[in-house]
C-alpha cells in the first residue's frame, strides 16, 4: 500500500496583486481580467513544489490569499 506525506501552504494576497476568480450561480468558475504575470506567480509556485515531489490536491482561492494542498509518496 502507497503512503503519503502531505503539506498545507499559503501564499498571501500581495503575491496575486491582480488575482480575481469567481464562480457564478450556476457554478462555472472562471478567471477574469487575469493579467499574464499573475498565472506566471501562480506556475512558479506548482513547478517549485512539483520540483520536490509534491502534487497539488486542491488549492483555495480567497480574499487573503491561496491555500494549496499537496501530496507526496513516502
Amino acid at each position: 500500500m502507497k503512503r503519503f506525506e502531505y503539506e498545507i501552504t499559503k501564499h498571501p494576497a500581495d503575491e496575486f496583486t491582480h488575482l480575481v476568480y469567481f464562480c457564478t450561480n450556476e457554478g462555472e468558475c472562471d478567471f477574469d481580467q487575469l493579467p499574464s504575470n499573475q498565472t506566471e506567480v501562480l506556475e512558479t509556485i506548482l513547478n517549485e513544489r512539483g520540483a520536490l515531489s509534491w502534487e497539488l490536491v486542491q488549492v483555495f482561492f480567497g480574499k487573503d490569499g491561496v491555500v494549496a494542498f499537496w501530496k507526496r509518496a513516502l
